[in-house]
């Protein structure tokens, strides 16, 4: 299940990057799709051609509906349009018969012109109708025009001479016209949206492109066939000639796994790229089209076995992307070894990342002497590097990363000479590295390098002097230290450096900070790094977390990201550190010893992502203004030593939706204003002081609230219904409040406790929260509390513990199969505990059938607990104890009203008439004076008695009691 709900994360980020690279490529790829023949005979090769009138009134009226900013249509002045510049005419006829506007030819990249992707379109406007008078157009590319998002134009099916017909990146809008099926001399289509429109094209179905039986080149990516998705496959495979289709990103969800007959016998190019196809399978019949060159399944949630596939079937295959399926499995050798059986191999990149295929990679790999790229990132390969890969000396990309390979890694590594992109990151290496393994590599820009077991060495001399020149570095728990690596003093070109866990106990060389490249990122985390922090650097991205670094915090202008968590930083923040650091994005102080107050946010970074400042000594209320963060997204303070309430202008943030404030001073009413946090996903505010009840707008307020920690707090009243609500709830920890009633039946249908789905596909879970916050949360399971990160999207529980909750436990809470910890300890729950609840522990690894979680409710009984059902009262005895028990109640509150009646009478009988008689009043207090002085008499007697000193006048008296003596005075 952490693979499912991470691969889904992982789906969502990508796609949408894919999205854009993919668009990127096409732009790339513009010039050479744009390269389609068009018969020579028909484009004027000569001055001597002279344009029809009507045809050039009908150009004139297209120019006129077009704004044209960098003056590209200058030429189209005059009477001959066939010397325009974009225009080309018959010989024979003089007819117009090319009409090209493409950026790629007017703006393109070829030519230095001021094109940007900044500035996508260099015309735009609006797509006049008089284009149809160009009766004899063959050739139209009105690529990268920006129509403004108009609909789609339905008068381009009367141009049925049309072979090539290029409307790629125009902004157009609406359903593809099917009156493109009137153009049967098509054998060119490209029709790809816009990736700066913010307007979707569709299609109501694709049966008109069956009339287009020469089309050759068909490019439908990025535009929504979801309604074609039963009849797609059935459509493309009745086009003979067709030998490129591109279908990526267009929400295909169906892909049939058998064909009744094979049509596509010419097919070179396929790209199915980015469609969810509902975790089919490969079909059999993709790799029967012998005539494949490209191939791009990517990004398709396929599944299970690549298909058997005939040796040597494939031998035109050069390029395969078959990533990001995530479930693609199996063994990879009969696969590998079928494409390996050509004798001639043209397989030049090979990219199977982001699955679960499995086994030793094959010695056949050795024999694709042409490969340039191979991609077997995060799967399951295991076993050593082959040494058949020394003879890909081709080789430019080596991409092993996140397997279960292991042993050394080999010194041909050294010999392989174009390598540019070398990842090896975790695997179970072991060994020694030298500089051996890095001879040859000039060329080598990437180097990434990590091994699970820790038993890494890259041993180098003090003094070596790599050939190549790094861009970026990666290095995780690899022996390198304990001295800091010199050898990056050399890298003049880095981007990134990345030394992570790899036991270097020195201090930061001062060179580092002022490495002439300006990189990027320094990630020096995890190891023992000593000293204070450098008054200035100019990195963007700065991880500096546990290590041993002391001091204040200092002020750096260029940083985006910073972390310093988990050192031994001292002191306050300095109190203008949001105003200077203004290019903030995120930033991570948590675990250290830093104290006073918050600094105001009045005017910070107003892109700032996540702060989090926990567990230091910072004292004092929460700064009052957030406002200006607009765009912030986490925030945690928790463990400090904050007072006060929680400000209101916190909970209206936007885009909140990580908030941790637990374990602090605060108190307040948390409610009072929690209901304009719409997007908070998580809330953990335990360990407060916080009081009021559960809003009913809860359910509706809070829509996806996933993390709901409530706990040690001083809240009361009911567990509301509405509760139930919170589709995406999976953590619900209300212990250890003052919540009364009962617990509801409907907390069983949690859909958060039942489908990974509703959790994974939360906002939290996708683009919203910063990939640089690391989400992290005290949660309690067990008995034992204990900090979880990336585990909490697998932590489902619900603690209910230590309240004054009563009546029954609802018999739904056994339908959730997902919940992984209970805990209702401690309340006035009553009656027997479901039977089936037991069930749950099977695949939990919480029992359910532990004792401690039920203790501590009196009149709870069945197993677990030792208490017997049939030795508590029945319904009718608990009933009639009830009733004695309430008479007995009432008797004892007459007998006390009476007590009291009775004091207040006697008293006021008594001293009323004292206070109104003053003759009554004399004669008691002159008697209660003579019976004082009589008092003292008789003590002072007794006192002497007791001393043997006091003899009787008359008769001795020896013999006499004291009492007898005060009886006497008395």
């Amino acid at each position: 299940m952490e693979s499912y709900a991470f691969h889904s994360i992982l789906l969502c980020l990508i796609r949408t990057w894919c999205n854009i690279e993919m668009d990127k490529s096409s732009w790339s790829r513009h010039s050479s799709l744009l390269s389609h023949p068009v018969p020579s005979n028909s484009i004027a090769v000569n001055a001597n051609v002279h344009c029809i009138e009507t045809e050039r009134v009908a150009l004139q009226k297209f120019r006129k509906g077009l704004k044209d900013p960098f003056n590209r249509l200058s030429s189209w002045v005059g009477q001959d349009c066939c010397n325009w510049e974009g225009i080309g005419c018959s010989n024979q006829t003089s007819n117009v018969v090319k009409l090209d506007l493409g950026s790629s030819n007017l703006c393109g990249f070829e030519g230095g012109s001021q094109y940007t992707l900044d500035q996508p379109n260099c015309l735009s406007g609006k797509l006049d109708p008089s284009l149809q008078n160009l009766k004899y157009l063959s050739y139209l590319n009105l690529s990268n025009i920006n129509f403004q998002g108009v609909s789609f134009p339905y008068f381009l099916g009367s141009l049925k001479k049309l072979t090539l017909l290029d409307l790629s990146f125009t902004m157009f809008s609406g359903v593809v016209s099917p009156s493109l099926g009137n153009l049967t001399n098509l054998s060119y289509l490209n029709l790809i949206p816009s990736p700066f429109s913010d307007r979707t094209l569709s299609v109501s179905n694709i049966y008109w492109l069956t009339n287009l039986s020469s089309l050759q080149y068909l490019n439908l990516q990025n535009i929504d066939l979801s309604k074609a998705e039963t009849h797609w496959l059935q459509v493309v495979n009745m086009l003979p000639s067709l030998s490129e289709l591109y279908l990526s990103s267009c929400g295909l969800h169906h892909l049939p796994q058998t064909l009744p007959f094979v049509n596509l016998t010419s097919l070179s190019v396929l790209d199915l790229s980015n469609n969810g196809f509902n975790s089919s399978s490969i079909p059999p019949w993709l790799f029967n089209l012998t005539a494949l060159i490209n191939v791009r399944i990517n990004l398709c949630d396929l599944k299970g076995p690549i298909p058997n596939i005939a040796r040597a079937s494939l031998c035109n295959l050069k390029n395969l992307d078959m990533s990001f399926n995530f479930f693609i499995s199996g063994p990879i050798t009969e696969f590998i070894q079928a494409l390996s059986g050509c004798g001639n191999h043209r397989l030049e990149q090979l990219n199977l990342g982001s699955n679960q295929l499995s086994g030793v990679l094959p010695h056949s790999l050795g024999y694709f002497t042409l490969l340039r790229e191979l991609h077997l990132t995060n799967n399951s390969f295991s076993g050593p590097i082959p040494s058949s890969i020394q003879h890909l000396s081709r080789l430019e990309i080596l991409d092993l990363s996140y397997n279960l390979m292991n042993g050394t890694i080999p010194e041909f590594i050294g010999q392989l000479i174009e390598l540019s992109y070398l990842d090896l990151f975790s695997n179970s290496w072991e060994g020694t590295m030298t500089e051996t393994h890095f001879l040859n590599l000039k060329k080598l820009t990437w180097f990434s390098l990590s091994s699970t077991r820790k038993s890494l060495v890259l041993n180098v001399t003090h003094d070596w002097t790599p050939p190549f020149s790094l861009q970026n570095v990666l290095i995780k728990n690899c022996q390198l230290g304990p001295a800091f690596p010199a050898w990056l003093k050399t890298q003049k070109n880095l981007l990134e450096i990345s030394l992570v866990n790899s036991s270097i106990s020195a201090k930061i060389p001062n060179w580092l900070w002022n490495l002439s490249s300006l990189p990027l990122k320094l990630d020096l985390s995890h190891n023992q790094l000593r000293g204070d922090l450098p008054k200035s650097l100019s990195f963007v991205w700065v991880d500096l977390s546990y290590n041993n670094l002391t001091g204040s915090l200092p002020l750096w202008p260029s940083v985006s990201y910073l972390s310093l968590r988990k050192n031994l930083l001292s002191g306050p923040l300095p109190v203008n550190i949001f105003q200077h650091m203004k290019k903030l994005l995120a930033i991570d102080l948590a675990g250290n010893f830093l104290n006073g107050s918050i600094p105001s946010l009045t005017t910070g970074p107003t892109d700032l992502w996540s702060v989090d400042l926990s567990n230091n000594l910072f004292s004092g209320n929460i700064p009052r203004h957030w406002m200006s963060m607009q765009n912030l997204e986490a925030i945690d303070l928790s463990r400090n030593n904050l007072l006060g309430n929680i400000p209101t202008s916190l909970w209206s943030l936007p885009t909140l939706n990580w908030l941790q404030l637990s374990y602090n001073n605060l108190s307040g009413d948390l409610f009072s204003t929690l209901q304009n946090c719409l997007s908070l996903c998580a809330l953990d505010v335990g360990g407060n002081r916080f009081s009021g009840t559960l809003p009913k707008w809860i359910g509706k307020r809070l829509p996806s609230i996933s993390e709901l920690r409530l706990r040690g707090n001083m809240l009361s009243g009911p567990i509301l219904e509405q509760l139930c609500f919170l589709a995406r709830l999976h953590v619900l920890d209300f212990a250890h409040n003052n919540f009364s009633g009962s617990i509801h039946s409907c907390l069983g249908n949690l859909a958060g406790l039942k489908s990974v789905a509703e959790y994974s596909t939360s906002p939290i879970r996708s683009l919203l929260l910063p990939l640089t916050y690391l989400e992290h949360m005290d949660l309690t399971a067990k008995g034992a509390q204990r900090e979880y990160y990336s585990q909490i999207v697998l932590m489902n529980s619900i603690d209910l513990s230590r309240n004054n909750l009563t009546g029954v436990i609802p018999e739904t809470l056994t339908k959730l199969s997902l919940l992984f910890t209970l805990n209702l300890s401690w309340n006035q729950s009553t009656g027997k505990i479901p039977e089936n609840i037991g069930a749950l522990h099977a695949n939990q690894f919480q029992t359910f059938i532990d004792p401690s979680i039920y203790e501590g409710n009196p009149k709870l009984c069945g197993p677990p607990l030792i208490t017997n059902c049939s030795l508590l009262p029945s319904d009718g005895d608990t009933k009639a104890v009830d009733e004695d028990n309430e008479e007995f109640r009432s008797e004892k509150l007459w007998f006390y009203v009476s007590v009291v009646l009775g004091f207040i009478v006697g008293f006021w009988i008594v001293c009323g008439s004292l206070v109104i008689k003053k003759s009554w009043r004399d004669a008691y207090f002159h008697f209660v004076d003579k019976k004082k002085d009589r008092l003292f008499v008789a003590v002072k007697v007794y006192w002497l008695v007791c001393k043997g000193r006091l003899k009787h006048r008359d008769a001795k008296i020896e013999g006499d009691t004291a009492i007898d003596i005060i009886n006497i005075y008395l």
